[in-house]
């Protein structure tokens, strides 16, 4: 079974190499977008099974857009956060908003698509 990935990050690069790090797992697909607003819109036509979303976005930060797709969608698709904050107050912020868990950035392009497979219910 493939894994699909929606990737949610307002810098270009990072997300161009998120997605070629992702891809590099034979197993995995991934979408991206650069805001919330386009994580929503591309919501409602595709639902991915996990999603790493930027903390701090622009417009709709990563835990608005969170809100926002769970107003909208319901908790069903698991939100795994992609952030340079990492301490310990934040991540448990972000876990108590219904989020998996966290990855740091900057992210290991190597390791990227493990840490995600191990956010998965069957890794």
């Amino acid at each position: 079974m493939t894994i699909t990935v929606l990737y949610v990050d307002d810098e270009d690069d990072l997300r161009e190499i998120a997605a070629m790090s992702i891809e590099l797992d034979p197993g995995m697909t991934v979408r991206t977008c650069r805001s919330g607003r386009e994580a929503l819109a591309m919501l409602e036509t595709w639902t991915p099974d996990i999603i790493l979303l930027d903390l701090m976005m622009p417009g709709m930060d990563g835990p608005a857009t969170q809100t926002a797709i769970r107003e909208r969608f319901g908790p069903s698709v698991p939100v795994v956060y992609i952030t340079a904050r990492t301490e310990q107050t934040e991540h448990a912020r972000l876990v108590a908003m219904g989020a998996l868990g966290v990855i740091a950035k900057p992210f290991d392009p190597m390791t990227l698509a493990r840490q995600i497979r191990d956010f998965m219910p069957n890794g």
